[in-house]
């Protein structure tokens, strides 16, 4: 005779919940099990897109969800969220009386495509297979924002020079004078405030992943 789920669930992995009765068999009990089974209907994609609108309850399938799919079906429901906050980046005008607002748009993709030449990427490489709800990491957050990631990678390429300073004296002296010699061109001086903001705040749109 075939196992049933609910035995093999007690040997493989045995459920939180357990709802046991008695049943009197004679003149003997047995011990019989109720398999819990929650259902939840929930809308669960967060801030649609303008003009989309979830489905009807009457066509929505219930999903069996486990530890184990959890990351298959939350990339499968793909949830958005798009909110504004407080643009600390940008240097408030003298006269404004309000701090400048920056729109942050984050959603999950399926199969997220990564550039390992990136720092960036190669960092979310190693976050994307551990944390399910990668979406809501730093990291995602700064590469789906055009102002975050701008400046992210200025900060790459500011401690990538840092690292070549590491017992380059040579360099550093010509550094220092580039910093502060007046008659040097101004595009010689390494300035992280100097790289232009983007021009849109569209969310980034992933490159191809490289081939193997």
């Amino acid at each position: 005779m075939a196992e049933s789920i609910q035995h093999k669930l007690d040997r493989v992995r045995p459920p939180r919940v357990q709802i046991t009765y008695d049943v009197q068999i004679g003149d003997a009990f047995e011990v019989k099990e109720l398999p819990l089974v929650v259902g939840v209907l929930a809308d669960l994609s967060g801030q649609l897109p303008d003009g989309t609108t979830p489905p009807k309850l009457r066509d929505r399938q219930f999903v069996e969800i486990d530890r184990d799919s959890f990351k298959e079906i939350f990339a499968k429901i793909n949830p958005r969220s798009a909110f504004t906050v407080d643009n600390l980046m940008k240097v408030r005008a003298a006269d404004a009386t309000e701090t400048p607002r920056l729109p942050i748009e984050i959603s999950a993709e399926a199969n997220p495509k990564l550039d390992n030449s990136k720092p960036l990427d190669a960092l979310l490489g190693n976050v994307l297979g551990d944390d399910p709800l990668y979406m809501f990491h730093p990291l995602w957050v700064i590469r789906h924002t055009p102002q975050l990631n701008t400046l992210y990678e200025a900060r790459s390429r500011l401690s990538d020079l840092l690292s070549k300073l590491d017992g380059n004296d040579k360099l550093e002296a010509e550094l220092k004078v580039a910093a502060t010699d007046a008659n040097k061109p101004k595009d010689m001086v390494l300035d992280a405030s100097s790289y232009p903001e983007p021009k849109d705040t569209k969310q980034l749109s992933a490159p191809d992943a490289p081939a193997k």
